[in-house]
């Protein structure tokens, strides 16, 4: 209902609402008055999306922290690790043990609320598209090595353990809450 060009009166949520200078649909402090019904369904999809990313990336950090850690302990514990003249098989066993930590913490926390398949299915899909991820990692540091021709401990670090993380990244996360854990289970 309009009042005069000073006032204007609307009803909001907790009944008639005037504005001072004429400005239609707000309250005296500014704000929009509040929605008369539910969240919009995309308001609840965003912010579960944001509950997952957040625990993706949780979980990932901790994977890491299990691989990283796992192959530092299995080449340099004590000057000589049990595996230090097989460095390739240490970062194997790393590796899978930090991926392997990684699942359990998507199945069980991150994506807990999706529903549960088979799971040696889950693993197994799970692992193949870690390996695909490792594989997008290792063509970042190539093309740093080999198109770039950059050579130094930093350029390796940032194009594969940035780079090559982030972009591997952002690949599980739209992969596994796709395939790994659907929101609805499929045929």
């Amino acid at each position: 209902m309009r009042g005069t060009p000073a006032e204007v009166s609307h009803e909001g949520a907790a009944g008639p609402v005037s504005t001072p200078g004429g400005e239609e649909g707000r309250p005296p402090d500014g704000r929009r008055p509040a929605a008369d019904g539910p969240v919009p369904p995309s308001h609840g999809r965003g912010r579960a999306l944001g509950r997952e990313a957040s625990g993706f990336a949780v979980v990932g950090a901790v994977g890491l922290l299990v691989d990283i850690g796992g192959y530092n302990l299995l080449v340099h514990l004590g000057g000589n690790g049990v595996l230090d003249d097989q460095p390739l098989v240490a970062k194997t066993l790393s590796l899978v043990a930090g991926t392997s930590v990684a699942y359990v913490g998507n199945r069980f926390w991150t994506y807990r609320d999706r529903p549960r398949g088979r799971l040696a299915r889950e693993y197994v899909l799970y692992m193949a598209l870690s390996s695909v991820a490792l594989v997008i990692s290792l063509l970042c540091l190539w093309a740093s090595r080999y198109v770039l021709d950059l050579r130094s401990p930093v350029a390796d670090n940032v194009s594969a353990n940035v780079v090559g993380l982030v972009l591997g990244s952002l690949f599980r996360f739209v992969t596994y809450r796709r395939f790994v854990f659907p929101e609805e289970r499929t045929a």
